[in-house]
């Protein structure tokens, strides 16, 4: 059993923007199925499929499956391109992307993925948003506001998870 959590940033104008929550249903997500391949866009549009999540700023995360064999071409309407290789054994232009690794591409056009053994693929990419700091589960554009929330998590300003019983100290 693994996982793959992905943080996304929000636009400096969203940034404090009220939270919520938005659930999706596994179905409610577009798929296009081949004999040699099984896509889905969890987020955003690539491969004539668009997804119906809702994003601040142009966002793609796409979950692949991969025959042996097979090739997929990497969207190219994306600024920033990624790929994770969550299982199986993939080549881009001769070189083997290394597994449960995360492979960052250029803006070279034209990129396709071979698949030497059925393999298993996230593809992330999106519009840059500028330069972030991170400091644990803290994300901003702006330092003040990354000491703010580390205060205000120490005076349990934050809103528990529903469901849950006990708050995480801050580091």
């Amino acid at each position: 059993l693994h996982g793959l959590q992905l943080w996304v940033a929000l636009p400096e104008k969203e940034e404090q923007c009220e939270p919520e929550f938005c659930h999706y249903e596994g179905d409610d997500l577009p798929t296009l199925e081949t004999q040699d391949k099984k896509i889905r866009v969890m987020i955003g549009e690539a491969y004539g499929l668009k997804s119906n999540v809702k994003t601040k700023s142009p966002t793609l995360y796409v979950d692949a499956y991969l025959k042996a064999g097979s090739t997929l071409s990497l969207p190219e309407n994306l600024a920033e391109r990624a790929l994770y290789l969550v299982s199986g054994n993939v080549t881009s232009r001769g070189t083997s992307l290394p597994l449960h690794s995360m492979a960052i591409f250029n803006q070279a056009s034209d990129i396709k993925i071979t698949a030497h053994e059925d393999s298993h693929l996230i593809i992330i990419g999106g519009t840059p948003l500028g330069k972030r700091t991170v400091w644990w589960n803290l994300v901003s554009s702006r330092r003040e506001l990354i000491e703010q929330a580390k205060a205000d998590w120490q005076a349990g300003q934050f809103p528990m998870v529903p469901g849950e019983t006990e708050s995480i100290p801050l580091p």
